[in-house]
């Protein structure tokens, strides 16, 4: 249990990151401009984790089993692209708790047809009513929060 409840903390703090480095991105774009903010956050990730890994001890060892993941799963630097800009263009537009909002939802809606489906290796997590609820409840959160 104190794994799951771990695993949650972890993930909420990866939200609440989220709305940050969203929110620090749309205001980098209002000043560089889109697609440089996109480049800008990549570089600096790169730099961040590199040296993350030139400071772990057996940090670059996991480079030599590369050959073993699918293609697909090397696409998330392609959707990472996609991902920042539609944040920095959304942020603005909307505001940060309904771009967050709506970001959460389209996430809980296809993490429910990846768990449904099992795509891409994941085990399968059968639809139920439960989680057509919660995702419509959520979706509903969209549309509430839009409402000033």
């Amino acid at each position: 249990m104190f794994l799951k409840l771990a695993a949650i903390l972890t993930a909420a703090i990866a939200g609440l990151l989220m709305a940050v480095q969203g929110t620090f991105n749309a205001r980098l774009s209002k000043a560089v401009g889109l697609v440089e903010t996109t480049l800008a956050v990549h570089l600096i990730g790169l730099v961040v984790v590199g040296l993350v890994i030139m400071t772990r001890a057996g940090s670059a060892s996991g480079f030599v089993r590369v050959g073993q993941a699918p293609w697909y799963a090397f696409l998330g630097g392609i959707l990472g692209v996609a991902i920042i800009y539609g944040v920095a263009c959304a942020i603005p537009k909307l505001g940060v708790a309904v771009a967050t909002t709506a970001i959460i939802t389209g996430q809980i809606l296809t993490a429910v047809l990846i768990d449904h489906f099992g795509l891409w290796g994941m085990e399968r997590v059968p639809l139920s009513w439960q989680r057509v609820v919660g995702a419509a409840l959520l979706a509903s959160g969209v549309w509430f929060l839009l409402r000033r």
